[in-house]
Formats: C-alpha cells, structure tokens, sequence
C-alpha cells in the first residue's frame, strides 16, 4: 500500500502546503481566493498521488474522510484539479453526504420540497455516475419522486441506499478516480496537449447550500464579454437552486439592470455590489480575468469557485493587452499569452461563434477567415460575377495558375482536393481569402453546374458561407464578425517588435500584397513570385506567343512585349515598399501551365496565333511532361530559355534606376528558383551581370544588385558551400524541400495525411509544420556549409514554414537571418518571433 504523508489530504488555507504539480490547479486557485479573504467555504485538497492510490485500490482511511464532513451535518461537494484546467476531469459531484437522517433536518429548515430535491438529485447522480446503473431507470420528478427512486436502487443494487456519508464519499472518490484512468479520457485530454500520465487531484469543499428563507440561489459572474474582451458584466443568477435540483419558486434573474426583467443588482444591491468587488479583487491578485462561481444563502455570498474566463482569439488580445496596461501584468507576458496562430482570426471576417451553423460538409482549413457568396465553377464566371458586384465561392476539383483570376475575382475558395500546401491553399493565403482545401465530402458535376455534399445538393448561383479557420463548408449566409485589427491588435505587436526575433518579411507578388505586408509591418519582401503576372489577359497572349516561337530572336520580340509591363510591376513594388528590400524570384513554372489544354482552348489560341490547330496541338504536347514539377522550370528553364531571365533582369534594373529617381533608392535582390548545381548560378550570373552592364551603361545610372538562390532540391541544400561562392543569400523554398525531400506531392498527400498522423507515421503534416528532424537537417546543413565558405551569407526561409510557429522557433535557434510568409501571415510571425526571442531571454 502507497505510503501517504500529511499533504495527501490537506486543508485548503491560506498557508497551507497546496501546489499545483501535486493538487492541481483548482486547489490553488480556492487557496488564492482564501488568501484574499474571500467567502470561500471550507475545502479540502486531494493529492494527485493519493488519487492514483486510490484508483489503485487503496482508499482514504475512513477516520479521514468523516473529518471532511465538520460538524457532521455538513454536505460536501468533489471537483476535479488537475494541473491545468483545459485537462478536465470527471464530472463534478454535488451534495456528497446527505442521508435519510440529514434530509429529515434538511426538511425542518427549509420546507420539504426543497429538501426532497436536494436528496433526490443525489440519489440520481450517485446512481447514474456511481453505481452505474441505467439513466432512464431515474427520471423520477414531482411528489414521491424521492422514495421512487431510493426504491429503484435497493431493487437494483439488492441493498439500500447507501446511508454513511463517509462511504457514499469514499465511493465517489473512487469512481472519479478511475474515471480519469479510462480511455476515454485520457484520449480526450491528450487531445488537449496532456500527457498520457497527466495526474489528477480531487478538491472536497463544503455545500453552501442555496436554499432557505430570503434571497437564495447560485450562479457565475464574469466582468469581460468571452467574444469580444470588451468589458461587460455577464452571467446567470438563478434562484432556489442548487445544482439540478430546482424547488419551488426558482427564477432566474438578470444580473445586471435590464428592461426584460428583474435582476439582482436590483434585487440585491450590496450583493451585487460585493460580487463586483470581489472580481476587481481576483483580477489583480490572480492576474486574469476571472469567471466566479458563487452561491447566496439568506443573502450571504459563499465563492465556490473562480475559472479563467472563456474567450475568443479577438478577447484574448484584448484581455491581455489590457492587463497590461493596468499593470497586472508586464507587456512581456502578455506577448506569451497569446497563441500566435490565433491572431489569424483577427484579420478576417469570422463566423459568429455565438449564431447557428448549417453544416454542409467539412475540408482542410487551408487559409483562416470567412466569407459568403455565391457558388460559381469557373473562373469565367467568377470574374462575371465580380463584374455584376455579386461576391462568389469559386469551388474547383483543384486548382490551376490560369485559375488565379478567378481566384482574385472570388471572396473565398473551396476544392474537393488538394492539402495545406497546394496551389489553392498558397494563393489563397497570400491573397488572405478564406480557403478550404481537401473537403472530400463533396462531388462537382461542371457540367450540370451543381455540388453535392451530404446527400444535398447545390447549384451555381445557390449561396454558401466558407469558414477558413474551422474548415467548417455552411449553407447560407452565415452570421458574422468583423476583423479586429483594433488599438489592441496594434499594441500587441508593437511591444512583439519591441522583443526583437528573427526578421519577418512578406511573400508579396502583387502591389496589392506589397501594401497588406507594409501595413503589417513585414520588413521587406522576402518573395516575389515573377510568373503571377504573367497571367494577366494583357500579358498572357504574348506569353503564348514567347512560347510558340521558333527562335531566339521571335523570343526576344515577343518578350519586349512583356518588358514594359513588368517594369512597370517591380517600379510600383520598389516604390510602395520605399527603400525595404524586395526579393525577387525568376521565372519558375514550367511553361505548359500557361497553355490550354481543352479543345475549345487550343482552337481559341490557334486562331489568336494564326496557326493550324494541328500545329499548336503538337507543339502543346510536345511541352507535355510525364512529371512537370520535377522537369523544365526555374533555372533550367532560364539556362535553355534564356531569353526570359534577360527580360526579367533588365526590367528589375530598369525599374531600380526608376524608382531610385523618384526617391525610393532600393539594392534589389534577384533570386534564382531550383538550382542544384554551382554551374547553374555560374551560367545566370553571367548574363545577368551582362544584362546590368548594359543597362547602367544605357541608363547612365549605377546601381548594385544581389543575386542568389532558392534552395528547394536536396542536393542544393547539400552541396550549399559551392553554390553560396556565387551568392550573396540562399532562402530555403521548404515547400518543394520537404516533397522533394518526402518523395510526396504536396497537392495529393492531404488524400492520406491524416491517415499518416493519425497512425504515428508523421508526427505532423510535414508541409503544415516543418520537419525539423529530415528537411531540417537539411536546412542546418546548408546554412552551416553555406557560412562556412561565405561567413556573411544572408540565410532565409521562404516557403510557407515561414508563418509557423515552430518553423519559426527552428529558424531563430538556427540563426536564420529573416523568415518570409504570406502577408495575412505577417502579423503570427511577428508575434511568433517575439516569444522565441523572450523565451531565449528567460533561458539565459
């Protein structure tokens, strides 16, 4: 048998021995309440090892238990402590100890019916919860409902109803005991960030019972509204009640003034008046804000108990900051408070927590926020529709890069497959709409214009609501809330930059992105994504036509098409982004994405070229690849192309000289995508420094560039030591990394992933979060190599890692120079940086 010590059953006083480790975190939390001399009743801790004990088979000693019940004529109550109150436990236990004899007095002092239901509701709970018996057998209400039920279980359990307080207490006991060892439970609170071993400790506290002669009843008062943080007193009050035995006359009371009926501020000022004292009080000394559980008898507050407040993400900014600023807490901790990927919510519109929800189907949350609109299947139709100002959902299988102007013209998107990293989810994130991806529930018929989901169907032009951040697809247009970017938003941050961490900067290919980045704050771009612009209607005609050509020379024509254009492009980049510094990618996709591949598609592009369907059909199959991803794009493309990277090269430095002029001097920064050999950057180089040469000469203006590479192959990452002689900074592209690095394709492992976490094969998505020990061993390696023959190497990430927390965390340990992530992602990374860098600072 366990050995036990004083503190396995221990008085809960303000100097007793309570810890959260060994009693939990409601034993402490009443310990703090007595020490501010609150009305707490008398209460007593359960050590989590004598818990187990008892689990076990080793009971409390009887002579212990009966000193929990005082007096003698005292109920008692038993709650779970865990060490952390998100763990949960078993289900609390009301009026532990009432017995025939102690209903008798019950009776006399306040009126059988009120003690009839006190008894009767134990019997229920005892024998639902206890004895395990059948709930329906106790559903008993009204007269002689009572003894009905004391009859059930002696027939039941061939014995009468339990009548020793002790051993009705020291069965409860062991059931929540065993409760919290049960499968069930332990699932659910490992699901909750708990260890498998998480212990449990139980406090017993006196009833303060809530009935009798005057003002009588229980209830919670909060004094911060959970969804928007915004001060407000809210709650229930309801009188002549205790747990669920209700007697007669029990109403239920406003708590505060309200024209649709009585309250208790009315009913009792002092009260109300002493509840609002005593939440000030736990504010300060608990340093949170704090949901207080209390009971009235003859109009005597007892607090039974104080929980952190529930709150959503845009409440938690606003609770914490203002704790802050009250000086309860300092700014750093309130910075720690906050789970950075929270913040997301706050810069979308979101579904109201609080309205009903018409489920239709569920998918990968792949970009956060909402938005309602109609269905449409096309992006065609999405840019009508955006024409006629009618917002839409553009709902596809998958998505495609010609679909990014449907994309542009949607308010949110939705494909039946694809994961966190696909094409739908990337472009939606850095155009900050709502995107759900992988919702295999759903079928489209294109044809027939209609989607089916749930055994309904839906039809274009039919309305739906996107959730991005619960992956949740709801019929209708669902209610919302406005995003929160408020003073608070804004304060947190500012102390977040104020912290310091590693840089942050935005992915940004459009003007657009570059003014969502600078408007959170992004300190330059760490990627442009050249080819987006080439699928503009303007633009994507000479594209074709480049494409088509049969000579270097036709080549460069048609490119000198595009040559102003994209000047233009990186001139407004270089000016909104005054002087930060902006990373530019070279052409990277292989060039068949900028083809049809329909018929009607290639019959229009025959006709706009002036050829033969049979020609532009063979010269498109001819750029068919069995594996495109892995084929011809980025650099090999500018090495066999070349004609491209001139036209993109002198555009970048036409447009510095530009820009320059007008006051917003910029060294831009030229990356290369898909390098795994040294002879590549060699081979770009060269015609880029030609190509710089020629326009300062031409120009009459000088200017300094940096060149580097994005590092995506494996073989890049290892063999960074010769690629980083010709370069002045290598990002890592953790996107393809970690497929290349898996063998995975990032658009179709979101069909079995989850089957793959769920079996412990991964312990995460590895292209949701980063694999630190495979793609990051890579990345450590390349940075060290890469240092070691360039000491002042600039070191990045840039894939869609660079958003996450613990992506975020590595990079920093790994002395990375700056992250890149999407621009509705800025501010996490802001924040994520931050709390590395605090967390730094407390471990030295």
């Amino acid at each position: 048998m366990m050995t036990r010590d004083s503190t396995d059953v221990i008085e809960i006083t303000p100097s007793a021995p309570i810890e959260a480790a060994r009693h939990g975190w409601r034993a402490k939390c009443l310990q703090r309440l007595a020490r501010m001399a609150l009305p707490v009743p008398r209460s007593f801790a359960i050590s989590s090892q004598a818990v187990q004990a008892i689990a076990g088979g080793h009971p409390v000693p009887k002579e212990q238990l009966r000193s929990l019940f005082g007096n003698g004529e005292t109920l008692v109550s038993v709650r779970p402590s865990a060490m952390r109150p998100e763990w949960g436990g078993p289900g609390t236990v009301l009026t532990v100890g009432i017995n025939d004899e102690s209903h008798a007095r019950l009776a006399e002092r306040i009126g059988r019916a009120h003690a009839d239901a006190i008894y009767l509701s134990f019997v229920q709970s005892y024998a639902i919860n206890i004895a395990r018996l059948d709930p329906d057998m106790f559903a008993q209400e009204g007269d002689g409902a009572l003894a009905e039920a004391l009859r059930i279980y002696r027939d039941e359990m061939d014995e009468p109803f339990p009548q020793d307080p002790s051993a009705q207490l020291a069965e409860v006991l062991r059931s929540m005991a065993r409760a919290w060892d049960g499968p069930t439970a332990r699932l659910l609170r490992q699901a909750k960030g708990a260890p498998a071993d998480a212990p449990l400790g139980l406090v017993v506290q006196e009833m303060a019972l809530a009935m009798g002669p005057g003002l009588c009843g229980s209830g919670t008062i909060q004094f911060i509204d959970s969804a928007t943080g915004m001060p407000r007193v809210t709650g229930r009050f309801r009188g002549q009640r205790q747990g669920s035995a209700v007697g007669p006359g029990a109403e239920t009371l406003y708590l505060t003034r309200d024209e649709r009926g009585p309250s208790l501020e009315e009913a009792a000022p002092e009260v109300f008046a002493d509840l609002v004292r005593f939440g000030i009080a736990a504010r300060e000394r608990l340093r949170e804000e704090m949901q207080i559980e209390f009971v009235l008898s003859d109009s005597r507050i007892s607090i039974i108990d104080a929980t952190r407040v529930q709150r959503s993400a845009r409440a938690s900014v606003r609770i914490a900051v203002a704790l802050a600023r009250d000086g309860v807490i300092p700014p750093e901790e309130a910075i720690m408070r906050i789970e950075p990927r929270a913040l997301a919510d706050l810069l979308h519109h979101q579904v109201d927590p609080r309205a009903p929800r018409d489920l239709i189907t569920r998918g990968i949350n792949a970009s956060p926020g909402a938005a309602t609109g109609k269905i449409v299947f096309s992006a065609a139709a999405a840019q009508a529709s955006a024409a006629r100002d009618e917002p839409c959902v553009l709902v596809r299988r998958e998505t495609v890069p010609e679909d990014i102007r449907g994309m542009h013209a949607s308010v949110a998107v939705l494909t039946e497959r694809g994961g966190t990293t696909s094409h739908a989810a990337v472009i939606a994130r850095g155009l900050g709409l709502p995107c759900i991806v992988g919702a295999s529930g759903i079928s489209i018929d294109s044809r027939a214009r209609l989607l089916r989901a749930g055994g309904r169907s839906f039809r274009e032009g039919e309305v739906i609501t996107i959730d991005g951040s619960s992956g949740e697809v709801l019929a209708g247009a669902a209610a919302m809330l406005e995003p929160a970017l408020d003073e608070s938003f804004e304060q947190l941050l500012d102390w977040a930059d104020a912290a310091g961490g590693i840089r942050v900067r935005a992915n940004a290919d459009t003007p657009e992105d570059a003014r969502t980045a600078l408007r959170f704050k992004a300190q330059g771009v760490g990627l442009c994504r050249t080819e987006h612009m080439f699928f503009d209607d303007k633009r994507l005609p000479a594209m074709r036509e480049m494409i088509f050509a049969d000579t270097p020379e036709d080549r460069r024509l048609s490119l000198e098409r595009l040559l102003p254009m994209q000047r233009q492009d990186f001139t407004e980049l270089f000016e909104i982004m005054g002087g930060l510094p902006v990373t530019i990618r070279l052409f990277d996709p292989p060039l068949h994405e900028f083809l049809p591949h329909d018929r009607e598609g290639l019959r229009e592009l025959a006709e706009s070229l002036d050829l033969p369907l049979s020609d532009v059909t063979r010269r498109v199959e001819a750029l068919s690849e069995f594996n495109p991803m892995l084929g011809m794009r980025g650099v090999r493309l500018g090495i066999t192309v070349p004609e491209i990277y001139d036209m993109q090269a002198r555009a970048i430095f036409e447009a510095t000289v530009e820009a320059s002029r007008r006051g917003h001097p910029v060294v831009p920064e030229i990356m290369v995508p898909l390098v795994s050999a040294r002879r590549e950057v060699e081979l770009v180089k060269t015609r880029i420094d030609a190509v710089a040469a020629a326009v300062r000469n031409e120009k009459r203006a000088d200017f300094a560039y940096r060149l580097g590479v994005m590092v995506e192959t494996p073989r890049a990452a290892l063999r960074a030591g010769d690629i980083a002689a010709h370069s002045a900074f290598l990002s890592f592209g953790t996107n393809d990394l970690t497929q290349m690095t898996y063998g995975l394709s990032r658009d179709d492992a979101g069909r079995f992933m989850g089957t793959y976490v769920g079996q412990r094969v991964y312990d995460e998505d590895p292209f949701h979060i980063l694999d630190q020990d495979g793609v990051g061993e890579l990345l450590l390696t390349g940075a060290e190599r890469a240092r070691a023959q360039h000491p002042e190497i600039t070191i990045a990430l840039c894939g869609e890692h660079g958003g996450n927390p613990e992506s975020i965390a590595f990079c920093q340990r790994a002395g990375f120079d700056y992250v890149s992530c999407s621009p509705f992602r800025v501010p996490v990374a802001r924040l994520a940086a931050a709390q590395c860098a605090i967390l730094e600072g407390l471990r030295t």
